[in-house]
C-alpha cells in the first residue's frame, strides 16, 4: 500500500509540476492574451533621431524606437501598429486618457514621471551630454557653461540640468523640440545644447560636426522606459514579456547594429 501511495504522490507531484511549466515558463502568452486586440495604439514625438524622426522624403516616421516598438507589437500579436506623432508635453495626457496605448519617445524613467505613468523595464542605457559651438573654445565642463546662452528641450531631464546654469548666471533657451534646440545653436543664436548623449552623437554624425562638439563628460547615466497608462497594468506586463522575448530571439541586437552600429554597451 505505501508503495502504492508513494507511486501516485509521485504522479500528483509530476503532474503539479508541468502544469507550473505550462503556466510560467518562458513560452507562456498569458501576459499577451490579456491585452490582445486588432491594433496598438503608440504615441511619440517624432524630433528626437535616432530614435524617433519624420523622413523628410517620404514623411514615414523612422528609428530604433519606431523599429523596436513595431517589434513588440509584432511579439505580442498585435495585427496592426499605428504610431502617431504629437507633441512632448502630450505625451503623458494622451497615455492617461488611453488616447494611446503605449508611448515610447525616448522618454528616461524618473521618479516625478513614475507618479503619472508605468515603465515598462529600461530597453535603452543613455545620459545626458552637452555640445558646444564651433568658435566656443572656453568650455571644458559643465561649470564653464554659467556663462553661456544655453538651449534645452523644456520638460526634460536637460531642462532641469539648464536651469542649474541659470542659476549660477548663464542665459537659458527653452524650446519644444530639440530639433529647434540645435537648429539655433547652428544659427549661432546659443552656445551649447545639452541633450541626451546618442541624440547629440547622431547630430555630429550627418553633418553636426561642422557646427558643434562634445564638450566635457556626460552628465547623468538614465535609462528609457516605454510608458503605459496606470490603468493598463496588464499592458505593462506583456510589454516587459515581449522586450524579454525580443532581447532573447535576436531581434533587439538586430535593430540596435542597425541604428547605432555594432560594439557598443546595450
Amino acid at each position: 500500500m505505501k508503495r502504492l501511495i508513494a507511486f501516485f504522490s509521485f504522479l500528483i507531484l509530476a503532474a503539479a509540476a508541468v502544469t507550473a511549466g505550462c503556466g510560467g515558463g518562458k513560452d507562456d502568452k498569458s501576459a499577451y492574451k490579456a491585452v490582445l486586440k486588432e491594433e496598438l495604439v503608440v504615441c511619440t514625438e517624432a524630433a528626437f533621431a535616432p530614435f524617433e524622426y519624420e523622413d523628410k522624403k517620404t514623411g514615414e516616421l523612422r528609428g530604433f524606437d519606431i523599429d523596436l516598438i513595431r517589434a513588440v507589437a509584432k511579439e505580442i500579436g498585435f495585427k496592426k501598429c499605428t504610431v502617431t506623432n504629437m507633441n512632448f508635453d502630450d505625451l503623458i495626457p494622451a497615455i492617461n486618457a488611453r488616447k494611446a496605448d503605449v508611448s515610447i519617445a525616448g522618454l528616461s524613467i524618473t521618479e516625478e514621471r513614475k507618479k503619472m505613468v508605468f515603465f515598462s523595464k529600461p530597453y535603452y542605457k543613455s545620459g545626458l551630454a552637452f555640445i558646444v559651438r564651433k568658435g566656443v573654445d572656453d568650455v571644458r565642463s559643465f561649470e564653464d557653461l554659467k556663462t553661456k546662452r544655453v538651449a534645452v528641450q523644456e520638460k526634460t531631464t536637460g531642462a532641469l540640468y539648464g536651469e542649474k546654469l541659470q542659476e549660477k548666471g548663464a542665459v537659458l533657451k527653452m524650446y519644444e523640440t530639440t530639433d529647434q534646440a540645435l537648429m539655433e545653436l547652428m544659427a549661432g543664436n546659443v552656445d551649447a545644447v545639452i541633450c541626451d548623449l546618442p541624440v547629440l552623437q547622431h547630430f555630429l554624425a550627418v553633418g553636426g560636426s561642422s557646427y558643434a562638439r562634445l564638450a566635457g563628460d556626460p552628465l547623468t547615466e538614465e535609462n528609457y522606459g516605454i510608458m503605459v497608462s496606470k490603468k493598463n497594468p496588464d499592458m505593462v506586463k506583456a510589454v516587459d514579456q515581449a522586450l524579454d522575448a525580443l532581447k532573447q530571439n535576436g531581434t533587439y541586437d538586430k535593430l540596435y547594429d542597425k541604428w547605432f552600429g555594432s560594439g557598443k554597451a546595450k
